[in-house]
């Protein structure tokens, strides 16, 4: 017990803890609101992330729970899912904490798996444009909130989708027939009956959420914002400037005290005081969080299957996320943090808030460095955290329910200019330029379209040009030249000029893998046909993959049917392991025609040639 827990520090971690989830409770409320399932799964996610990833992880002094990019990730899935489910979040919310779940899983088998050491390649200008185009998604799509706009509470915008809805509700009528093997093609009876009766009031909830759908997102957001801007709730609104003007402000005058918080309790405390009359956000149950089994007594691998690609995403996206934390904490405390037992950690976190209905998380910075600039030195201190969230939640849920949506639509927004990466941004002047190509069609593909895809194909283009540099350079820098233009001999063997100038070396400087296979072979037809011996210098060529090996077993057979004895100068290990694999060693070129150094190669050259 005292190897897991270290109570030396315990006055540093309590404090550390406290701090640390005050700062989370506005952010894990608000980060709740934004991806559609309301301040408590906000809530749940702050208090299972924070306590198990800190009990299990392998970061002292991390601080987990709900962060900008894994809400916005988070986003998408809810608002996708329920969309597939006609708007129901009842019949949603299986299939969207079974997402949840699977990523949790999926985080610890690659903490299993020893994955955590290669999540540090993911390229710059992939994250780069990611983090921006979360800081774009959550600023745009609180712009309506924070001016009191609800799409759905439109009317005269829900009447504009009563014409589709309809046509909705029967295809969904179909699609059910179909799967309960009732529809037959000469007797549409049933279906016709229940077109009959479809009511007004069904009609306008359909509505609704084909509303709902449209003024989602990015584009969804700006397609709406004419709109918004002509019914502004000038109540609304300056509640969140308000909150915006409290959280940049007080910052000014100290950041001891969370500025977050700050604007959270003068902003709602106003509101309430006076009894205004604003929106108040969703209603958070009081009591202890309920675990929601419907995950396992409903599950369903056909409605999971088409989001396994979404849950690797959240299970990266949140190892990426915790880990770029625990860099910052270890250059603060001076210590180590073990990567593959931190995923192990985020993920049991994620997987347990997934089942008692909260959003998953990662590692949050400013927590973290909150956490040990207020003495937290263990893991205890994320412990405390996640206990103190509970604590508020099962003392002060009913009060919390009365924070006005404004407000945490006006923390958000200044969240997402928070998160936006100006670092990389300001770069982009003097980036090279497949760097800024990979960077803006990540920025550009998130933010309009999907945040999921956009990732793949950043990571896709950026692998492609990586391995084209690669290629390139190995092609450049290796060379073919004869023998007395050889800048690295030492060798003091003196040659006819005869056998001399029929001497050629080929360096092969760099890896030779798919991508400069084509180089290597063009760099080999560079070989005259008066060359009687070809020596291949690998003293440089570290590796070789597949594509590399078959190209050069192709340029040795051409070689060796061209007359031309071929000899092979320091080969390393990995590539003569895989040349004797497929037999090139000893078939194309014997043992006896490997050598240490250039200077054995020539002399035995000399000996032979002269034979």
């Amino acid at each position: 017990m005292n190897k897991l827990f270290n109570f030396k520090h315990f006055k540093g971690d309590l404090f550390g803890g406290i701090t640390a989830g005050i700062v989370a409770l506005p952010l894990a409320l608000a980060f709740g609101v934004s991806s559609g399932l309301g301040p408590s799964a906000g809530l749940y996610g702050a208090i299972f992330v924070s306590f198990f990833a800190a009990l299990f992880g392998g970061t002292n002094t991390q601080i987990s729970g709900p962060t900008a990019p894994m809400t916005a990730v988070s986003m998408v899935v809810i608002a996708g899912i329920i969309a597939t489910n006609d708007g129901d979040l009842g019949k949603a919310l299986p299939i969207i904490l079974g997402v949840f779940l699977l990523g949790g899983l999926m985080q610890v088998g690659l903490g299993l798996l020893g994955l955590g050491k290669y999540i540090k390649y993911i390229p710059y200008p992939v994250v780069s444009g990611f983090m921006t185009a979360i800081g774009i998604i959550i600023l745009i799509t609180q712009i309506l909130p924070s001016v009191g706009y609800y799409p759905k509470e439109d009317k005269a915008f829900v009447s504009e989708f009563e014409p589709y809805a309809e046509e909705v509700i029967l295809k969904n009528i179909l699609k059910e027939e179909v799967g309960k093997d009732i529809l037959v093609l000469d007797n549409f009876k049933n279906t016709i009956e229940e077109s009959d009766n479809i009511t007004k009031e069904q009609i306008i909830q359909e509505s609704k959420t084909l509303a709902g759908k449209d003024a989602s997102g990015v584009l969804g957001a700006l397609k709406t914002l004419p709109r918004a801007l002509k019914n502004i709730n000038i109540l609304e609104l300056l509640l969140a400037l308000g909150t915006i003007f409290i959280i940049y402000g007080f910052k000014r005058i100290t950041t001891k005290v969370p500025s977050t918080l700050v604007a959270l309790l003068v902003m709602s405390g106003i509101a309430i005081a006076f009894g205004l009359d604003y929106r108040s956000i969703e209603e958070i149950p009081s009591g202890l969080p309920i675990a929601n089994l419907d995950i396992f007594t409903e599950f369903s691998f056909a409605s999971i299957s088409p989001y396994i690609f979404t849950a690797i995403t959240l299970a990266l996206l949140g190892s990426i996320d915790s880990l770029l934390t625990s860099v910052v904490a270890d250059n603060m405390t001076k210590t180590k943090h073990k990567p593959n037992k931190e995923l192990i950690g985020q993920g049991i976190g994620n997987a347990v808030a997934a089942i008692f209905g909260g959003i998953p998380g990662a590692g949050a910075t400013i927590r973290t460095v909150v956490n040990i600039n207020a003495g937290g030195k263990t893991r205890l201190s994320g412990m405390v955290a996640g206990l103190l969230l509970l604590m508020i939640l099962l003392l002060l849920g009913p009060i919390a329910s009365r924070i006005p949506a404004a407000v945490l639509a006006g923390i958000l927004i200044t969240v997402g200019i928070g998160v936006m990466d100006y670092k990389g941004l300001k770069a982009i002047p003097y980036m090279p330029k497949p760097e800024v190509i990979i960077m803006i069609v990540v920025l550009v593909l998130s933010s309009v379209w999907n945040l999921v895809y956009a990732v793949g194909i950043g990571l896709i283009i950026a692998s492609l040009m990586f391995m084209k540099k690669m290629g390139d350079l190995t092609t450049s820098t290796s060379d073919v030249k004869s023998l007395d233009k050889e800048k690295f001999r030492s060798d003091n063997i003196d040659f006819p000029k005869e056998i001399e100038n029929n001497i050629f070396i080929k360096h092969i400087k760099g890896a030779l893998f798919f991508g400069s296979t084509s180089g290597f072979q063009q760099l080999a037809k560079q070989i005259p046909d008066s060359a009687s011996v070809v020596i291949i210098r690998m003293e440089k060529m570290r590796y070789i993959d597949q594509s590399g090996l078959y190209a050069m077993e192709d340029v040795l057979v051409d070689l060796i049917n061209n007359n031309k004895k071929v000899l092979l100068v320091n080969v390393l290990e990995q590539p003569k392991y895989l040349l004797e694999q497929i037999n090139i060693i000893p078939d194309l070129v014997p043992k006896e025609q490997l050598f240490d150094n250039l200077k054995d190669c020539l002399t035995w050259v000399k000996e032979n040639s002269t034979k």
